[in-house]
């Protein structure tokens, strides 16, 4: 099961990232612009990513135990909750966070980190 340290480790491993506290919870962002890629909630269970709209349906569709958005809060915005818990591995997490981060940064950041550029194909 993943832990809210798990997240703290894998999101500041990612080029740019740091801490800080927002709204009394840890968000994880980018130096620089600020912009954030992840954050836990306040009981440390569930974590947020930044997610396309017209995804999460067809996420929170198939995966409901692990995918939602808190009603009246995310409804506006980019903005997935995942329950840690509902995690598989490790694997997993890091690929959402990654997955989040690429979302947030800037393409200079993105082209000076080629390695974790989205493959395709």
């Amino acid at each position: 099961m993943a832990t809210a340290d798990d997240v703290r480790r894998l999101a500041l491993s990612l080029p740019g990232a740091m801490e800080k506290l927002a709204w009394g919870m840890p968000t994880f962002r980018l130096d620089g612009g600020g912009k954030i890629f992840a954050s836990l909630d306040d009981d440390d269970k569930v974590m947020g990513v930044k997610c396309p709209k017209e995804d999460r349906e067809e996420l929170i569709a198939s995966e409901p135990e692990k995918f939602f958005i808190r009603a009246g809060h995310d409804d506006n915005y980019a903005w997935l909750r995942v329950r840690l818990a509902a995690l598989e591995d490790e694997e997993e997490l890091y690929a959402i966070l990654l997955d989040s981060w690429r979302q947030a940064a800037p393409r200079k950041l993105l082209d000076a980190h080629p390695e974790l550029a989205e493959r395709t194909g």
